[in-house]
């Protein structure tokens, strides 16, 4: 069995030492050939120093730096890429996701799945952190157009060929869950193990994590669209019955409803729905103009490897 291990790092320098003990023991115990391509994502400590020494010291590291921090799914595409066996794995840099899961994850993949995700027993998180994670994976559902989104996890395993699905994409707004979509609708799940975080903290805040659910949104699906399709209808239907009873009453009494607070109030809330409508739109439209520029999700700026190749 061939495997690529995918990691983005930002600012993890004291994490990656001990990850690279715990790989190399169950790499070496369940591959024949193995790969682990650490993507440095804009750190602004001494990750890519570490990553850099790393590579020198073992010939199955590599490494690259990119130009500035593009974010973890962007950096995932960059590594994903580069892959060079059969089956990829990613996972986070901080020693939360147990190397030791990996058999596990693969064994569900040979069971004739595509893509298998290794989803937390038990999540060791804050509760802004989990409210802001299941509204991401509510997102994400939405995007995927699938229920294992709710299994969704950084910790993933997938066969490379599917990233033939999105060769040529080259969006900066990134989900590699909705791209794996693109390849295959054979997805699957284990529960594995999540341990503490023993080193640093998480890079995810809330503004991260609700930003990156609404990208997912508006970048990958037409949700937002229905919905404001759906609050225009409700209005609609809204006024219709208002303009029913105020004829009603003019028929019946001789006289309409008085009141020009009660007037103006409509006014408002259909005011407001157009202009939450129309912002809907804009945000699709301004996603079509910044995709004109063409701007790529990421930039590498130089790669790393034990033979001393060094490529800008």
């Amino acid at each position: 069995m061939d495997l690529s291990i995918v990691i983005p790092v930002y600012n993890s320098a004291s994490s990656l030492p001990g990850l690279i003990d715990c790989l190399y023991k169950v790499l070496k115990a369940n591959a024949t050939r193995y790969e682990l391509i650490f993507i440095n994502d804009g750190s602004w400590d001494i990750s890519w120093q570490v990553i850099s020494d790393l590579s020198a010291q073992h010939d199955w590291i590599r490494g690259i730096n990119l130009m500035r921090n593009y974010g973890q799914h962007n950096a995932l595409l960059c590594g994903i890429r580069e892959a060079k066996y059969g089956i990829i794995v990613t996972m986070d840099d901080d020693l939360q996701h147990p190397p030791e899961e990996i058999p596990t994850l693969i064994d569900k993949l040979q069971e004739g799945h595509d893509v298998v995700y290794g989803t937390p027993q038990k999540e060791v998180h804050c509760l802004w952190r989990d409210v802001a994670s299941k509204f991401t994976k509510w997102a994400l559902q939405a995007a995927m157009g699938a229920d294992i989104a709710r299994n969704v996890s950084a910790f993933r395993v997938f066969r490379t060929e599917l990233r033939n699905a999105f060769a040529e994409f080259q969006s900066p707004s990134v989900s590699i869950d909705v791209l794996l979509t693109w390849g295959t609708t054979r997805f699957a799940a284990v529960p594995v193990r999540h341990a503490e975080r023993k080193l640093g903290a998480s890079n995810y805040t809330f503004r991260k994590l609700m930003t990156h659910a609404l990208n997912m949104l508006t970048g990958f699906s037409t949700l937002p669209l229905q919905i404001a399709s759906y609050m225009g209808f409700a209005f609609v239907g809204f006024g219709a019955l208002i303009l029913l009873y105020v004829l009603t009453t003019f028929l019946i009494f001789g006289s309409v409803v008085p009141g020009f607070a009660f007037l103006a109030a409509t006014i408002a809330i259909f005011s407001g729905v157009q202009l939450f409508v129309l912002g809907i739109i804009g945000e699709y439209l301004g996603r079509i103009h910044f995709r004109s520029f063409n701007k790529p999700p990421y930039v590498k700026k130089e790669l790393k490897e034990k033979q001393g190749n060094q490529r800008a």
